[in-house]
């Protein structure tokens, strides 16, 4: 019995115990789990020795993980509020001292250079990715896309001058077969994607009532 008596200074060892961080996802998300998944050529069985495909997935994910659009086309000097074309003001145009170009300013949508030879998924298969296994419900894939932040402007007027672009976080919804286009709805402060009454955005936005 005296083994099991307790020691007087009980509180003092609780408060030099170190418990380390816990392993468990505590970040709440309506993204699925299989939609950051990276797809990679690998086959499923892999020989003695090589990489396990397991591996190259989750090595492949971290690697996505740390890539910045934004960061990436500052790198080439590349201003992404400058990307979407804009209404011109022939009274008010940049002069050379500006270092921009008054003669040809940015006119082409960003659609017109769409290379979709390197694409490794299609639009189905990105869309296909909010499906999770047992449930009928397709939630939205994450994604990042280039949006004005003033979202009433930007609806009434996409080229307008006053709007700013910047690369969002995005939960990529549905996609048109005839328009080529995708539709997104920015994630709030907490990366989710929700409606008005705070209730997550699936099937696409498609309510009961159409």
């Amino acid at each position: 019995v005296t083994t099991f008596k307790m020691p007087e200074d009980f509180q003092s060892i609780l408060d030099k115990q170190m418990i380390g961080p816990t392993t468990e996802n505590l970040i709440s998300s309506d993204f699925p789990a299989q939609s950051f998944r990276p797809k990679v050529q690998i086959a499923f069985q892999r020989l003695p020795g090589q990489c396990p495909r397991a591996i190259e997935v989750e090595r492949k994910r971290r690697l996505y993980l740390t890539f910045d659009i934004a960061q990436l086309l500052a790198s080439k000097g590349i201003d992404s509020n400058e990307l979407v074309p804009r209404h011109h003001d022939p009274g008010n145009m940049p002069t050379i001292r500006e270092r921009k170009d008054p003669v040809f300013p940015v006119y082409l949508p960003l659609k017109v250079f769409d290379d979709k030879d390197y694409e490794c998924r299609t639009p189905e298969e990105w869309i296909s990715l909010g499906l999770e296994p047992g449930s009928r419900d397709r939630k939205p894939v994450p994604g990042k896309a280039l949006l004005p932040t003033n979202d009433v402007l930007g609806h009434e007027d996409p080229k307008n001058q006053k709007l700013i672009y910047k690369w969002i976080d995005v939960g990529v919804l549905d996609y048109d077969k005839e328009t080529e286009l995708y539709l997104v709805h920015k994630t709030d402060k907490n990366g989710l994607v929700q409606d008005e009454k705070g209730r997550p955005i699936l099937n696409g936005g498609v309510t009961p009532e159409g």
